[in-house]
C-alpha cells in the first residue's frame, strides 16, 4: 500500500512542472492573439486617421463623426476647422472629428 502512495506523490510533482510550462506557453499565445486581434488593427486605424488629418486642405468636402457634410473653408493652426454646411451656415469643429473625406462634387449632387 505504501508503494502506491509514493508513486502518487511522484506523479504529482512531475505534472506540476509540466503545468507551469504549459501555463506560460498558453499565456504567451493568448498575448499574441490579443496583440494581433486588438492592438495592431487599432494602430492601423489611428495611422490612417492621422494621414487623413494631415491631407485635409481648404475646399475639401468631408463628413464628420456626427454626420455633418460640408466643405472646409478654413483650417486654423490650433486644430479647428471652419466647415461650411450650406451658403448661410458655417460651424467650427475640432479637426479630430472629421470621419472621412468625400469625392469632389458630392455636396452638389445631394
Amino acid at each position: 500500500m505504501n508503494f502506491f502512495i509514493q508513486s502518487a506523490h511522484a506523479a504529482v510533482n512531475q505534472s506540476s512542472e509540466g503545468n507551469s510550462y504549459s501555463l506560460i506557453f498558453m499565456l504567451v499565445i493568448f498575448l499574441l492573439i490579443f496583440y494581433f486581434m486588438l492592438f495592431r488593427p487599432q494602430q492601423k486605424k489611428d495611422k490612417e486617421h492621422k494621414n487623413l488629418m494631415d491631407s485635409l486642405s481648404q475646399g475639401d468636402e468631408v463628413i464628420t463623426t456626427s454626420g455633418l457634410l460640408g466643405r472646409i473653408n478654413k483650417i486654423t493652426k490650433n486644430g479647428y476647422i471652419a466647415l461650411q454646411l450650406n451658403d448661410n451656415t458655417e460651424v467650427f469643429i475640432k479637426k479630430d472629428f472629421i470621419a472621412s473625406s468625400l469625392p469632389k462634387g458630392t455636396l452638389k449632387s445631394l
